[in-house]
């Protein structure tokens, strides 16, 4: 080992060769945790139906696993939710929507409004009729609007457990959508021929191809408590009625992707369910929201945490961007319904700040109104400016020259008589920008929460988290 080691400071760094470290295990590939290429555009199949006749139960038992929420009530889905699917080597789309009623009134007329939407812009459509039941008056009344239609219509009779429905299911040739598929979304009866049929209706390529090529949008995941906004957000950036808004807290159970095109750039927003319980104490419903809405954030490359700004923050506020944090996912705080904030509630604002979210400085901020549009323009740039810092990587020698003259003026505390010394320091990846410390001794939590503040102050980092890891070098045995 060089004379390094016998630094008392700490302002002397030994190389990664003197440390017997491999550099290659600490360089992270350019591509490392990219998303992918992206692919060819692929067709869409809108699946829809009147409420509760199995249209997410069949979407799972189509796309093969469990996504789409499943309850025993009527009404669960009420956005349009994209799923891909993948059968006999052809991918393709399904788009989940909730149960459609044509003289719908109130909620329900806004979810019939998001399948008509689905049915506009797929390549595709699959008519849900629930063959234990029957053709309904609203079964028929869907059927004539989609005879109207320029898309291939498939009818799928669904609930088709055993042999004793199949027969029934030919009455369903009345409503003049061709062959009728029996199929049970239960136990998979069925599914392959009518996947087969899926892929016969389907074109090669999609009619309408938004946002193609460029190397991908970045994803967007849009969190928080219930009835804070999330929706209404959505809309407003995307200029359209892409998610169900209603008065009703938790209107939104799946998330909801949408491409947007804001400030010139297309982005891919997910808008989620409202987190209310944690994932352990949530049930039926609300359970399984809550997994895809943490799967939403897995899935995200920066989150943008909804809070009521004409409320105090919430311990569920706190919640949610805990766990953003701990996905290591790029962070903008949207304080909404920023209209309804008076000067009271600014100076409140400002404690609670202050008081609540101290370990989140480095988050950008911005204050909008969805309902008006106030400085929702402002979305865009620091979603920017969060995620170039989350893909920021600083050169090693840069970074030990800088670190060097941090540690000669802040010196690591003595622990057990012993003074801790910093031999060496290498950014191991991005995505969260992590560093590594390698060092002769065990750092304190607070050295290591200086060294992070330091770093922010240096290069920056703002709407990333930093993660700071250090490596203990072990002592070696003298021969």
């Amino acid at each position: 080992m060089s004379s390094t080691d016998d630094t008392v400071d700490g302002t002397a760094f030994a190389t990664m060769a003197e440390l017997g470290i491999d550099p290659d295990e600490f360089v992270a590939v350019d591509d490392d945790g990219q998303p992918a290429e992206p692919a060819a555009p692929v067709p869409v199949l809108a699946v829809v139906g009147r409420p509760n006749v199995g249209k997410s139960t069949l979407v799972n038992r189509l796309i093969g696993r469990r996504e789409a929420v499943v309850q025993d009530i009527p009404g669960v889905t009420r956005d349009r939710v994209s799923y891909d699917g993948l059968w006999n080597g052809r991918r393709f789309t399904l788009v989940d929507t909730g149960g459609w009623e044509p003289d719908a009134t109130g909620l329900q007329a806004a979810v019939a409004a998001q399948a008509e939407y689905a049915i506009r812009s797929a390549d595709a459509v699959m008519l849900v009729v629930d063959a234990s039941v029957g053709a309904t008056s609203t079964d028929e009344a869907v059927a004539r609007v989609l005879r109207r239609s320029d898309r291939p219509v498939l009818l799928a009779a669904t609930k088709v457990d055993d042999d004793r429905l199949t027969s029934d299911t030919a009455a369903l040739w009345r409503l003049g959508l061709g062959q009728p598929y029996p199929v049970s979304g239960l136990h998979g009866r069925g599914s392959g021929d009518l996947l087969d049929a899926v892929l016969e209706a389907l074109p090669e390529s999609p009619r309408d191809q938004f946002g193609a090529g460029g190397g991908g949008p970045r994803r967007v995941a849009l969190i928080g408590k219930p009835n804070v906004g999330k929706s209404s957000l959505l809309n407003r950036v995307s200029g359209e009625v892409r998610s169900v808004v209603h008065d009703v807290a938790g209107t939104t159970v799946d998330p909801v992707d949408s491409l947007v095109e804001l400030d010139g750039e297309v982005w891919r927003f997910v808008d989620t369910a409202g987190l209310r319980k944690r994932v352990k104490t949530a049930s039926g419903m609300e359970y399984y929201a809550s997994l895809r809405t943490q799967a939403a954030i897995e899935a995200a490359e920066v989150a943008v945490v909804l809070i009521d700004a004409s409320e105090p923050i919430a311990e569920q506020d706190q919640r949610v961007i805990t766990m953003v944090e701990e996905a290591g996912r790029a962070l903008v705080l949207v304080f909404n319904k920023w209209d309804l904030v008076d000067e009271d509630r600014r100076n409140a604002m400002k404690r609670e700040l202050e008081r609540d979210l101290v370990r989140v400085q480095w988050a950008e901020r911005v204050n909008v109104s969805a309902l008006t549009g106030r400085s929702v323009a402002k979305i865009a740039p620091a979603l920017r400016t969060a995620l170039e810092s989350w893909d920021r990587r600083i050169p090693t020698g840069r970074l030990n020259g800088w670190l060097s003259e941090v540690v000669a003026a802040t010196p690591p505390p003595v622990r057990g008589g012993k003074q801790p010394k910093i031999l060496f320091a290498t950014q191991a990846t991005t995505r969260p920008p992590t560093f590594v410390l390698f060092t002769s001794g065990f750092l304190e939590a607070g050295y290591r929460r200086f060294i992070e503040r330091r770093l922010r102050e240096e290069f920056g980092f703002a709407g990333s988290p930093v993660r700071i890891s250090v490596r203990v070098r072990e002592k070696r045995s003298k021969k």
